[in-house]
């Protein structure tokens, strides 16, 4: 084993950084600030910031939220955290060593998933912030979206990506549904995160006859039109089985 030599390790930084997705009129958005400050002066990105001395990584996530969404998580180490209606976990670490021109700084970036959140509010060196289609981000089929500052685009294509592989063998989906909610909208939000049409008998079959996954509220809603529709909450379990299978696009 080599001797530590301090001179050989410049200072580097740790941040994280949110991707924070809802559903807004039936598409996946998420939140991005556009950046008052160098670098990436007026370009768009993910909330975030550094880690400060007195905390750990689920702390600064926890406090991010807090001050861009007003969500508050309840956080334990190791595991994934829980706001009033949303659900929050770390994503992946982000390290290469030209990501952010200031110095070495790595990322870890956490995924956080709620019901329809209102406008957001700008703080900290963010000059505007705002929900984003992220079809409009991140570019439909493939083609190049709105450029984001540093590796955010990246990051942000990685937790789409997570959300949406995971909503298929969990009850994840749930986290962006209120409290009380109906099978109509718990499909819509399906459909909003894969992007693609779901057939409604064959949804509502599966979704009510999965063991655990949903349970009777015991009351109904005409918030959609039409006849009164039955409200659900989330149930017990974590693991669907069988899985809620992504179709292809």
């Amino acid at each position: 084993m080599s001797r530590y030599d301090p001179s050989a390790f410049p200072p580097f930084a740790v941040t994280v950084d949110l991707v924070v997705l809802t559903v807004r009129e039936h598409a996946l958005c998420a939140l991005v600030v556009r950046r008052g400050e160098p670098p990436f002066q007026g370009y768009w990105a993910l909330p975030g910031g550094f880690v400060r001395p007195d905390e750990g990584l689920a702390e600064a996530a926890a406090r991010e939220l807090a001050e861009e969404t007003g969500l508050r998580a309840h956080t334990t180490p190791g595991q994934n955290s829980v706001a009033a209606g949303a659900h929050l976990e770390q994503l992946a670490t982000y390290g290469h060593p030209q990501r952010d021109p200031r110095m070495r700084v790595v990322s870890v970036a956490h995924l956080a998933l709620a019901p329809d959140l209102p406008a957001p509010r700008p703080g900290g060196d963010a000059r505007s912030a705002r929900w984003a289609p992220v079809g409009e981000l991140l570019g439909p089929g493939g083609e190049e979206g709105v450029p984001l500052a540093f590796d955010h685009a990246a990051i942000l294509a990685d937790g789409v990506e997570r959300a949406r592989s995971k909503i298929e063998y969990s009850s994840l989906a749930t986290a962006f549904c209120p409290a009380e909610f109906t099978v109509g909208e718990l499909r819509r939000v399906y459909e909003s995160v894969w992007g693609v049409a779901l057939d409604p008998r064959n949804f509502h079959r599966k979704v009510t006859g999965t063991p655990g996954f949903l349970v009777p509220a015991g009351g109904t809603t005409t918030r959609q039109g039409g006849r009164p529709a039955q409200l659900f909450r989330a149930g017990g379990a974590t693991v669907l089985n069988p899985p809620m299978l992504r179709p292809e696009p």
